[in-house]
């Protein structure tokens, strides 16, 4: 592989983050570009810890999972047996399986197909009040089901907060704490947690969107929820992301069984993609899949994929939320044709 050509896709697209590629859990590349403080030019390091936004998700899938193994949960408990809230009009049937395939219908606080931005959700609503899962149900509570649950594939960010919920009240500690005993610690993942934007700790990039009346960058610190919940919002370094699926693939985090049962594909379609328990899954040949998660928030770009065929994981993360899409498209192609 030529390095050299890995960083001129980079650098051409103009890309500021991170990024970590490896191969039989091997390190062959890794980069860190731009800057985690931008206007005192303090520059992103392998050590700087981004913001994630939805790629949580898998983490909070694993903990389910785990905590089904352990016999403390079921796949066919619902709502209204772990959770007896007043729900409203929510289906109190709804399960813990539909919850993690998003065929649930409960109403999404963020509808991404009906909603661009995710800051909108805070003109009326201020984003420091989020810091726990609960104190995101005044957003959702009082709406209807988006459809009957098990009905239908629909991405839902609220369906992983209740699932966070979920965590809290069988294992009594805030969900962020049962993730750091039982997923990150495992897996090594030291630079990895949930932290508020008011009290982050070192090492953490600053995420920027521009401005175009000001033309210049401003922070995301108003467009984002101040503390991640089971919808997203971990910060993390590649190199944890890294430890994760080495884990993951040396079932250390669950069993085998439950490993590959939460990496096959249990719905989607080509419109929407395809999704295991908690992890996007992208077709390949002969009806496999190449696991990835992802996540994007106003200034936050992040995706992790894993290549099967070639045990290749390829990290990018972004904290100018620039397209790491189209850079995984592009280094894959590049790869592919080595």
């Amino acid at each position: 592989m030529d390095i050299n050509r890995i960083k001129h896709i980079l650098i051409d697209q103009g890309f500021r983050g991170c990024i970590q590629i490896s191969n039989n859990k091997q390190i062959i590349f890794a980069e860190a570009y731009g800057y985690s403080d931008f206007p005192n030019r303090i520059p992103n390091t392998l050590e700087t810890k981004f913001a994630t936004a939805s790629a949580g998700k898998v983490f909070v899938a694993v903990s389910i999972l785990q905590l089904i193994e352990s016999g403390k949960l079921r796949l066919q408990d619902t709502l209204g047996d772990i959770l007896p809230l007043d729900w409203h009009k929510i289906d109190t049937n709804i399960t813990i399986e539909q919850l993690l395939m998003h065929t649930s219908g409960i109403p999404d606080y963020f509808d991404e197909s009906v909603m661009s931005e995710y800051g909108d959700l805070w003109k009326d609503f201020p984003n420091y009040r989020i810091r726990t899962n609960s104190d995101v149900l005044p957003l959702f509570l009082d709406k209807p089901m988006m459809y009957p649950r098990g009905t239908k594939f629909q991405y839902n960010n609220t369906g992983f907060v209740v699932l966070a919920m979920m965590i809290e009240a069988v294992t009594n500690k805030p969900f962020d704490s049962y993730l750091h005993l039982n997923v990150f610690n495992p897996c090594a993942m030291d630079s990895t947690g949930y932290y508020e934007l008011d009290f982050l700790p070192a090492k953490c990039a600053n995420n920027y969107i521009f401005d175009g009346e000001r033309n210049r960058f401003r922070t995301n610190i108003y467009s984002v929820d101040v503390k991640g919940t089971g919808a997203g919002g971990a910060f993390t370094t590649v190199g944890d992301i890294g430890r994760f699926w080495d884990a993951l693939w040396s079932y250390k985090l669950m069993t085998r069984k439950t490993t590959l049962e939460m990496l096959r594909c249990h719905n989607g379609n080509i419109e929407a993609g395809y999704y295991g328990y908690g992890i996007w899954l992208e077709p390949r040949g002969n009806n496999g899949h190449s696991p990835y998660f992802q996540g994007r928030d106003p200034g936050v770009s992040f995706i992790s994929a894993y290549e099967p065929s070639a045990n290749v994981v390829i990290t990018l993360v972004s904290n100018y939320g620039d397209n790491v899409w189209k850079l995984l498209r592009n280094i894959r192609e590049y790869i592919s044709g080595q």
